[in-house]
């Protein structure tokens, strides 16, 4: 039964490995208007205008396996959304590994802040951070230009405040896109829920896409499918939305989660994630519905492997090191194993440098560590080979 796992699993790749990635493929201008930082409306277009034309230089540079392709052909995330509605914020602490109370100091971004993430073969793609007090739709920005080579939008509203002006440049933002690229991936993060009671958050949210609907109804758009996620960067929330927007621009998913799948059943696992290291994001999970708690219980473990291998392991990094690559901790010999009160137990196993499989078992499953070990050597090769598809396909 083993080997026609191995045998599967790694069948089951080259068949999914082959299919096409689909995921590639009206305010008026006023002169005289001013903002904050004291430019006027048309010296911002030109300024940001030429960021975009400018060529691409990364805010961020984190280190890529070898074969990884060029900047221009990864996926490129908008992030946008009013002044001061925590866009910055969330990509300091997801992908920059701030703490959340740092970001009380961030400055308003006045240009557009390019960021480049290549953690590994799966995770690769731009994100580019828009100011929120600029308005992007005048006539003197290229459409074309912004959304043309966009996989995935993400709009941030603050939900503290009054969203109707977000709603209707959020409208306005669905609109211009959709007719540039009808292939991007709209995502509404509704932000800084920290502090609301559950149902609050739960008409808020209900408000937001009632409201939204209304907007898009009156322009022929009720079609356009729009996620709607609960966040904030003071827990996990904007880690597992992050990461239901990175899955949505990987092509091998599919091929991941069956994987996954086959690990699972045959070890007789509770519940497998497949976790970015540096930025624990989960690439795929099991078919198995996402529970919050055993998210967080995984996302967890990952922050105390590699706190205690800062510490005890034999490379010393420090916090810039690991953000960059360089020195970190987490290598191959990397494993963890916690038990849990409730006779359930978190197993962490190296994938490679960047990724790590998470489980969730029964305790009296993990009696059989034995065919849970041969079967997770199955899934290791499995991904590599998967790696190596990607990595040749890309070249």
């Amino acid at each position: 039964m083993l080997d026609f796992l191995l045998h599967t699993m790694t069948s089951y790749k080259y068949n999914s490995s082959i299919a096409s990635n689909d995921d590639d493929s009206d305010s008026s201008s006023n002169s005289s208007f001013h903002n904050d930082y004291g430019y006027t409306q048309s010296e911002l277009s030109t300024s940001l205008t030429s960021d975009l034309l400018s060529s691409y230089t990364p805010h961020i540079s984190m280190s890529a396996p070898s074969g990884s392709s060029n900047d221009s052909s990864k996926p490129r995330i908008l992030l946008m959304g009013l002044r001061r509605s925590g866009k910055s914020s969330i990509q300091k602490v997801v992908f920059q590994k701030m703490s959340p109370h740092e970001t009380l100091f961030l400055e308003s971004t006045n240009k557009i802040v390019k960021n480049d993430i290549s953690n590994n073969s799966f995770v690769q793609f731009q994100i580019w951070d828009f100011p929120g007090q600029i308005n992007f739709f005048d006539h003197t920005f290229d459409g074309e230009l912004i959304f043309g080579g966009c996989g995935a939008m993400v709009f941030v509203i603050d939900a503290q405040d009054d969203y109707q002006e977000a709603i209707i440049k959020l409208n306005q933002t669905v609109q211009q896109a959709y007719q540039v690229n009808n292939k991007i991936v709209f995502e509404v993060f509704i932000h800084k829920v920290d502090g609301i009671s559950d149902d609050h958050r739960i008409e808020i949210k209900r408000d937001i896409e009632m409201r939204l609907r209304e907007e898009l109804l009156d322009n022929d758009m009720s079609d356009v499918p729009i996620r709607y996620h609960m966040t904030s960067i003071y827990d996990h929330t904007i880690f597992e939305a992050f990461s239901k927007v990175i899955q949505k621009l990987i092509p091998q998913l599919g091929t991941l989660e069956n994987l996954l799948d086959m690990l699972v059943s045959n070890s007789r696992l509770e519940k497998a994630f497949l976790f970015d290291v540096v930025s624990k994001i989960y690439v795929a999970t099991d078919s198995t519905p996402v529970d919050n708690s055993t998210y967080e219980l995984c996302s967890d473990m990952i922050d105390v492997v590699i706190d205690i291998s800062c510490i005890y392991g034999n490379q010393q990094s420090t916090k810039k090191q690991q953000i960059e690559g360089e020195g970190f901790a987490y290598d191959e010999e990397s494993t963890c194993v916690i038990h849990l009160s409730n006779n359930t137990v978190l197993y962490l196993r190296e994938v490679n440098r960047y990724l790590a499989l998470v489980c969730l078992i029964q305790k009296e499953s993990f009696n059989k560590i034995g065919l849970i070990n041969y079967n997770f050597e199955c899934f290791k090769k499995a991904i590599t080979e998967v790696f190596l598809v990607n990595d040749s396909s890309s070249a």
